[in-house]
């Protein structure tokens, strides 16, 4: 049984807010902390995810207190917040992170999908357990919290949001773009499975983001390839999901957004 626990700090919406639940907000420096904070910013409440044990294993490693800091900065904004450790792999972890949010701040309006696996191999090095590693954490899961969502959405027609972060980065890098490809189709089907609901659904790659890391002749060569001449930051991606989380966003379905600086052009 995978270990899963949860904090809350005291609510203190000034008015009521909508719930935004993102998965994969771990480290202060990540694309999630950022949209939390946007979205905070914005009016919500934001429940969001972590699993420790995979940054762990990864070259930068846990951070202290993320959750503790994350969690005050979302509160100075207004925001009531919860967060839940969650293993994406066991696939009884969306439902029980839908049920905990829903008891501790209520419904969710918008779901966005941050959370990954990603261990660099290619073709000729990929294991088998890797890749069923990705696949159940990068497609499996996402397509049980979107199904969640789904079943669980009752609110206002045309006032729920899905979205998720993409990749196209395959070569040398294939267990996580296979993943991640497979993830595209299901979160722009329910953009039509779920149009009953006034759901909208659309995924954002934003392309090569430095949150960490990033060597620096990768820095170098994606900065260079840029036409903007600088890398893209968690916050540029944190507005547009922003936008497509308001009203005037809602119009936009089905997508899947490129916002990465012109570098795939």
């Amino acid at each position: 049984m995978n270990a899963q626990h949860s904090s809350a700090e005291p609510p203190a919406p000034a008015t009521e807010r909508p719930v935004a639940l993102i998965t994969g907000v771990g480290r202060t420096v990540g694309i999630g902390a950022a949209i939390a904070r946007q979205l905070a910013e914005s009016g919500w409440n934001v429940a969001r995810t972590q699993w420790t044990p995979y940054d762990d294993r990864m070259p930068w490693g846990a951070e202290e207190a993320a959750t503790d800091t994350i969690g005050a900065e979302l509160a100075e904004r207004g925001a009531a917040t919860l967060a839940v450790e969650a293993d994406m792999a066991d696939p009884a972890s969306p439902a029980r992170v839908f049920d905990e949010v829903e008891q501790r701040l209520g419904p969710v309006r918008a779901l966005v999908v941050c959370h990954c696996e990603s261990v660099d191999s290619g073709i000729l090095d990929t294991t088998v357990e890797s890749f069923d590693r990705h696949f159940a954490v990068n497609t499996r899961a996402p397509w049980l919290l979107v199904r969640e969502f789904g079943l669980r959405f009752a609110g206002e027609h045309d006032g729920g949001r899905i979205i998720a972060l993409t990749s196209d980065h395959v070569v040398h890098n294939l267990p996580y773009g296979a993943s991640k490809g497979a993830l595209d189709r299901i979160v722009l089907a329910s953009a039509r499975e779920l149009a009953h609901l006034g759901v909208t659904a659309n995924v954002i790659n934003p392309g090569p983001v430095d949150t960490g890391w990033m060597p620096d002749q990768v820095r170098e060569h994606c900065t260079e390839h840029t036409p903007l001449g600088r890398l893209g930051t968690p916050r540029d991606t944190a507005h547009l999901v922003d936008f497509l989380c308001s009203p005037q966003g809602g119009w936009v379905n089905g997508q899947l957004l490129k916002s990465d600086g012109g570098i795939s052009a």
